[in-house]
């Protein structure tokens, strides 16, 4: 048996990737950029083993069994590392031998936090390992079972370029820059809802491209000059000008959600909240410290840098108060230490909103973080004398 096991970060898009014009091979109609966070926090992970023993291709998420030889976007991907490692002469074993995979994600899955871009870019990355191509061009397969995983094979900032040949063969992720580029740069997830969203991200931007004129115009209009100014922003630690783009990007589509016919609306009463918070803490600070985007999902994702964290965090729990606290099961990730000083001075004037309390199921606190990696035996998900999943 031939085992490998793997960790993949999930990816957050500052500038929002939304239609595609090729559906099977996921060919986008636009550039899009993303930031990876750290896999302390947040990250899937992916056990993959062949043998000539297993009978099947069989595959568990999150400890459930789940279609193998059904689902055509895991199918292209694994064929496509069969044949690139086949052309590469790489193979240590048998190419008919069958596949035993178990991937987990330490954080919802289908909830709008980018579940599955994480997971393909891991399924990619840990395969490829178990067929010896990983030094090659992985991007082009991950995107064809998520488009937004070819992001997350990469760490720091990441752009997806749309490419324009037919075949894909140029729609590729490739770093703008590493983590170390900006290693103060921290992000705060504020979980809203973590059930699966009313409308797939698959549908909904299949709906927008048939339907929405918004569509159109930002592709042609909008998204070039943002892409290029922040990443002007990125290589010169403008903090303020990327927090604008970033939150006039995600308005947009969220803007170009509801111009879809029928509408997608992926934000709720809270997510509006969260808009009418950072603003009002920005307005408070006399600069843009805070920046928001939303994905296609209720949940919100800010960007900040280190130095403003303690104060970000009193304020959103002072303006979001919940029965949890600070307890570990509300407040996950890096641990948070808060000046009372700093942040008493913050709000004396009591211009920030109060909301109802209990609003949030948890927060997440990350920061700016490396590709995938390759993890040791020990870590492995399946029994690596039989194959099946262990109870981890």
């Amino acid at each position: 048996m031939f085992v490998q096991t793997c960790i993949a970060p999930v990816n957050i898009a500052l500038i929002k990737y939304w239609g595609k014009r090729h559906e099977e091979l996921i060919l986008p109609i636009n550039d899009s950029l993303s930031v990876t966070l750290n896999t302390d926090e947040m990250c899937a992970k992916t056990t993959a083993a062949a043998s000539a023993s297993f009978k099947d291709n069989v595959m568990w998420l999150n400890g459930e069994k789940v279609p193998f030889e059904q689902n055509a976007r895991l199918m292209r991907c694994v064929k496509e590392l069969q044949q690139l490692a086949t052309a590469k002469g790489k193979l240590k074993f048998p190419i008919e031998w069958k596949l035993h995979i178990a991937s987990r994600n330490n954080f919802p899955t289908a909830a709008g936090l980018a579940s599955s871009a994480a997971g393909y870019a891991c399924l990619v990355y840990t395969l490829a390992q178990l067929y010896g191509v990983e030094k090659e061009e992985l991007t082009t397969i991950a995107r064809q079972g998520s488009g937004s995983a070819c992001r997350s094979l990469h760490g720091g900032f990441v752009r997806w370029h749309m490419g324009t040949r037919n075949d894909g063969s140029d729609s590729i992720g490739s770093p703008v820059v590493s983590a170390e580029h900006w290693q103060d740069f921290h992000i705060i997830i504020l979980v809203v809802n973590d059930s699966r969203k009313k409308t797939s991200s698959t549908s909904g931007m299949k709906r927008a491209v048939e339907t929405s004129d918004l569509l159109t115009h930002r592709v042609q209009h909008c998204v070039p000059q943002r892409i290029a100014a922040v990443i002007d922003a990125i290589k010169n630690h403008d903090f303020p000008k990327l927090a604008e783009i970033t939150m006039r990007d995600s308005n947009q589509f969220h803007a170009i959600a509801l111009d879809t016919f029928p509408p997608c609306a992926y934000m709720n009463d809270v997510s509006h909240a969260i808009v009418d918070f950072v603003h009002a803490f920005n307005k408070e600070a006399g600069e843009i410290k805070l920046a928001y985007t939303f994905d296609a999902g209720p949940n919100a994702c800010l960007f900040l840098l280190e130095k403003d964290v303690s104060a970000a965090l009193t304020a959103i729990q002072n303006s979001f108060p919940n029965d949890a606290g600070d307890s570990v099961e509300y407040v996950k990730g890096i641990p948070i230490r808060c000046e009372p000083k700093e942040i008493g001075a913050f709000y004396n004037n009591g211009t920030l909103p109060k909301n109802d309390k209990n609003l949030f199921k948890y927060i997440i606190h990350t920061r700016i973080g490396t590709g995938p990696q390759r993890l040791d035996e020990s870590k492995s998900l399946l029994n690596i004398s039989n194959g099946l999943p262990l109870e981890n």
